[in-house]
């Protein structure tokens, strides 16, 4: 197998000049556009509970603010790197245009990994987070949301010290938040719906009822599993899922060829979505070996968990019935595995489009704040799938009009709006 080490903010870059190229950016607008505007990189000393003092990196990066304040979330991960979040800023700010939604792209991370840490010791983190940046976030400046392995509560913590700082209510600040302190209802569902509001588009102009497909999927935290619920209610039938065990610090696939229940599976699952083997076993599913998603026979694959999981390596293990990659997961393919999804005939989703309706949900959050005024969960889900197929429409009329990969029609609508409002501010 290809010991090939993939750094993803290479391959954020790669797929962006392919684009430049075509769209014939000049040299000032692209060397702008292909690297973040800012980036902070510091240290959070922690006070543990046994009285220790441990120092946590951590990361803030702005790709590019020009249609909006910066959006993106705060991934916490033992293995976070500042190329993985240089990637993750540069494809919010492709993810927000493409929706074209008013917003920049940023991400942030810290270096831990959440199991290994109490409640308190988080919090303390959190806020610790918090206090290192409380001059360059706001609902002006740059909006945090949840992300990898953070949730609702860090959210709302890192919030209540911004506040204490500033001296003031400022909600909107950040985003995921629990209902009821500011969050919107429909956040936790948002990025799975829009998956699948995505995908049911795909399908229906390719002529095929959803009920008739099959689908096998990598990731079942929040995205993976609302993804699969949708998806299911729909009429779909997803055969395996696969996802990380924490106490066996590996992954397994959980299969069943007659369609798996996302309601039985969600209810054993852990608080990180990892599902409890023992469990799933006792109620008839298969535990195989965690690369098992991949060599399915379905219709559609759903990579729903981190990057580089689809490379040449692997290609060659997905079945040839597969007729869909639906890129729930931010940066699952790497470029040199695109052409060969191509001449294979496989469809993309591409992940900044597919996995767009977190982000969208998060600026219905950020204006419902403004407004101090709640919606519904029915007109959330309303909004969010017309935005989405909105989204979903144009990329997919370009890329039949032009004959266009997926990924480079959605790059192109995405790349021509953020330039175009680079040059309207004189920045190129």
């Amino acid at each position: 197998m290809s010991k090939t080490v993939y750094n993803p903010f290479e391959s954020a870059q790669q797929q962006f000049d392919k684009v430049a190229e075509s769209l014939g950016l000049d040299s000032g607008t692209r060397e702008l556009l292909r690297q973040p505007m800012q980036e902070i990189h510091f240290t959070i000393p922690v006070k543990m509970d046994d009285g220790s003092t441990k120092v946590f990196k951590a990361y803030r990066i702005r790709h590019n603010d020009a249609r909006g304040p910066a959006k993106g979330g705060i991934r916490f991960h033992p293995h976070e790197t500042a190329d993985t979040v240089r990637a993750l800023s540069m494809w919010m700010t492709w993810k927000c245009a493409v929706v074209d939604i008013p917003l920049g792209g940023g991400k942030g991370g810290i270096v831990f990994d959440p199991h290994n840490l109490s409640a308190n010791e988080q919090e303390r983190l959190c806020r610790g987070y918090v206090r290192r940046l409380a001059t360059q976030l706001g609902p002006n400046q740059d909006v945090p949301a949840p992300d990898v392995m953070s949730n609702g509560q860090h959210m709302l913590w890192m919030l209540d010290e911004y506040e204490t700082i500033s001296n003031g209510r400022y909600p909107s600040m950040i985003t995921g938040k629990p209902v009821g302190m500011g969050g919107s209802l429909g956040r936790k569902e948002a990025t799975g719906y829009g998956v699948v509001y995505v995908l049911k588009n795909l399908l229906k102009e390719m002529n095929i009822p959803i009920e008739s497909t099959t689908a096998s999927m990598q990731g079942f935290g929040n995205v993976g599993e609302y993804a699969a619920r949708m998806y299911s209610e729909l009429g779909g039938k997803i055969v395996a899922i696969s996802c990380w065990n924490q106490v066996d610090a590996q992954s397994y696939t959980f299969r069943k060829l007659d369609g798996c229940d996302v309601e039985q599976l969600a209810s054993i699952k852990d608080a990180f979505g990892g599902i409890d083997k023992e469990k799933a076993a006792a109620l008839g599913y298969e535990v195989l070996p965690g690369e098992e998603w991949i060599k399915q026979d379905v219709d559609i694959l759903i990579p729903a968990a981190l990057e580089n999981q689809i490379t040449p390596a692997v290609f060659p293990n997905i079945s040839k019935q597969v007729k869909v990659l639906c890129e729930a997961a931010n940066g699952p393919t790497t470029p040199d595995c695109d052409p060969l999804i191509r001449e294979r005939g496989i469809i993309v989703l591409p992940d900044f489009l597919c996995n767009a309706g977190g982000v969208t949900c998060s600026y219905f959050e950020q204006v419902q704040c403004s407004m101090n005024y709640f919606w519904d969960i029915d007109e959330v889900f309303e909004k969010l799938e017309y935005c989405m197929t909105k989204a979903f429409k144009a990329v997919y009329k370009l890329a039949v009009e032009n004959d266009l990969y997926m990924r480079d029609a959605a790059y192109t609508i995405a790349i021509k709006r953020v330039a175009e409002a680079v040059k309207q501010r004189g920045w190129a």
